[in-house]
């Protein structure tokens, strides 16, 4: 079979022909563009924070100089009260403000060329068609029958939880969407951190043109994420910065693929 050459599936897992694949699976691997996409994709969704001006300085404090062998911080002025000559308004005191608080003014979000943005997505496209990268990013691969995976158009119009099941089982992605929801139940047991949000891993990425009831259908089962192609980034492709996510491709995606990200 040709590099340019891959088999597609029907929705019970049966080749059924063979496609020309568009050269943007040719693009060759860095994972360092790919890294800078993501992290840049990530700092947009950062919120800008800051602390009021006056905190911690309201109040008419002042030092008593030197000479009564005490440290020369502001204090609260009176007699019998009970903070009557407590430290405040210094960094080191209860109630004082902040020595370097957070502005608003930094700037947290980072920006990437327009053109290096989508060299990123093309290369971690490509990422998806290579069974070694794919596993090192922790997929269960062993029962994929080809990379790319590409699976014809009916799967768009898929509308229940019971067919994507029948889809991943015939396609021999199952059982990374099991260890997904192994993982959950893991964590999520005796050993799960109070006050700390649960992390679900990813599952298999779908791609297609057009949502004839993929996207509900998929959405009960969690990790897997289903996309348009025109829609498609580094952080979905390369989840955390690591290339090579399991990828069920529709074949009108494919298709697509050739006119988009140049």
């Amino acid at each position: 079979m040709s590099a340019l050459e891959c088999q597609v599936f029907d929705i019970q897992g049966k080749p059924i022909k063979k496609i020309h694949l568009p050269e943007i699976f040719q693009t060759p691997l860095r994972a360092d563009i790919i890294r800078r996409a993501v992290l840049a994709a990530q700092s947009h969704r950062f919120q800008p924070q800051g602390r009021d001006i006056m905190a911690g300085r309201r109040t008419s404090a002042e030092s008593m100089g030197v000479g009564y062998d005490l440290a020369r911080v502001p204090r609260v002025k009176g007699r019998g009260f009970p903070r009557a000559g407590a430290g405040v308004f210094a960094p080191g005191t209860v109630g004082g403000r902040e020595a370097h608080p957070p502005v608003v003014e930094k700037i947290i979000s980072k920006r990437i060329n327009k053109k290096e943005r989508r060299f990123a997505i093309r290369s971690a496209i490509a990422a998806t068609a290579h069974k070694q990268i794919v596993a090192s990013r922790g997929h269960y691969v062993e029962a994929v029958p080809s990379f790319p995976l590409v699976v014809s158009n009916d799967v768009q119009g898929i509308k229940t939880a019971a067919d994507v099941r029948t889809l991943f089982v015939g396609l021999g992605v199952w059982s990374d969407v099991l260890r997904v929801k192994e993982n959950i139940k893991v964590r999520g047991g005796k050993g799960k951190k109070r006050g700390r949000r649960l992390k679900v891993g990813k599952a298999p990425l779908i791609v297609v043109t057009e949502d004839r009831g993929i996207v509900k259908a998929a959405s009960n089962y969690p990790g897997v994420d289903v996309v348009k192609v025109e829609n498609l980034n580094a952080e979905l492709l390369a989840p955390g910065t690591h290339p090579g996510r399991l990828t069920v491709w529709a074949e009108s995606a494919i298709e697509k693929l050739g006119g988009l990200f140049r």
